[in-house]
């Protein structure tokens, strides 16, 4: 690292959303020109359930991906209540599935096959504890008597805690955490629990969504919370503790999609995603700590290799535009319309 310029191990995405059919060609790209891997979301429509799925959706994906990429897509399978232990067991052992993924039921975009009890998947659970295949979990509950803005304290309350305590050696990853809560939890567990933390609940705190107006760009769900626990998450993202890591929640929707009466959750982060990263570690005054975080914990946590490659930011104005086109479809990414301070380059 000089004054200029940083160079780390090559970074993987622990959780991003590809989409399908002639999205997943604009999008995927812009993953795959920064990360060596990433966990790949299931929840199309249909959802990823089988192996058979998980393959088919793994080989859609590479036939997307532009010549002389290298990349790799590490496929999740979504349950339901009535996953098939036996298929999920032999998708994770044929390599075809790294982790399931367990969407409360209409919890967030295209989760209505969700899970409706966490009881309905305990045997699902004890297989998975048995073979050591990771649960990834979007921590909130979806009780419409509870405020949006404290549905993943609740879940660790009513539901995490209970499952940890049941399965003490699953592993397990609170994805997109959002609150101090959440951290605290992560913090105060054993070193089978781990969290990823996305780059917008680094930037941006609830405000955001309603600055002058709606604005629909900055809703995602888990959704932004307050100010306090946007520092929480920033002070945990740079402690240098392993139990946190990379993971985008990249989640592209068309403007159209977004910019409506009903507008979608998500959060196109992808296009800038490890220089929208570089300047939180950059204002936390913890530039040294970034590759950790991007490039090894994920991985350690996965026992999976580090990469060998790297890349370069180099600290020069770059312009974030608008909207990009993904494969005919106008997306608006994250930190549209503002100057970053950090230039990628492989390498």
């Amino acid at each position: 690292m000089t004054a200029n310029t940083l160079t780390i191990r090559r970074p993987d995405d622990w959780h991003v959303h590809l989409r399908d059919g002639d999205i997943l060609k604009g999008v995927v790209p812009y993953t795959a020109r920064q990360f060596a891997r990433a966990i790949v979301m299931p929840n199309l429509s249909p959802p990823v359930i089988r192996a058979a799925d998980g393959a088919a959706y793994r080989d859609r994906i590479m036939a997307a991906l532009p010549a002389g990429m290298d990349f790799t897509p590490l496929m999740t399978a979504y349950l339901t209540n009535g996953t098939d232990a036996d298929d999920l067991a032999a998708g994770f052992t044929d390599g075809i599935f790294t982790a399931a993924k367990l969407y409360p039921a209409h919890a967030t975009t295209n989760s209505a096959h969700g899970v409706t009890n966490i009881a309905n998947i305990y045997g699902v659970l004890e297989r998975m504890q048995a073979i050591d295949m990771p649960l990834l979990i979007h921590g909130e509950v979806t009780d419409h008597d509870v405020d949006i803005f404290d549905r993943e304290a609740v879940f660790i309350e009513r539901t995490l805690n209970k499952v940890v305590r049941d399965f003490p050696e699953l592993r397990i990853v609170f994805e997109h955490i959002t609150t101090a809560e959440a951290v605290d939890f992560v913090v105060a567990s054993g070193p089978n629990i781990g969290a990823t933390i996305t780059p917008q609940h680094l930037h941006i705190n609830r405000n955001a969504m309603f600055a002058g107006g709606i604005r629909p760009h900055a809703y995602c769900l888990p959704v932004a919370k307050r100010e306090k626990h946007r520092l929480a998450l920033r002070k945990a993202a740079v402690s240098g503790n392993p139990k946190f890591f990379l993971g985008t929640d990249s989640a592209p929707h068309a403007v159209s999609a977004k910019e409506s009466a009903c507008g979608c959750a998500g959060i196109f982060n992808a296009p800038f995603a490890i220089e929208s990263y570089a300047l939180v570690f950059e204002e936390e005054g913890a530039l040294d700590k970034l590759e950790g975080f991007a490039s090894e914990f994920g991985p350690r946590f996965y026992r999976l290799p580090l990469n060998e490659d790297q890349i370069t930011l180099t600290k020069a104005p770059v312009e974030v535009p608008l909207s990009v086109d993904a494969n005919g479809t106008p997306v608006s990414p994250f930190h549209a319309g503002e100057t970053i301070g950090w230039k990628f380059s492989a390498g």
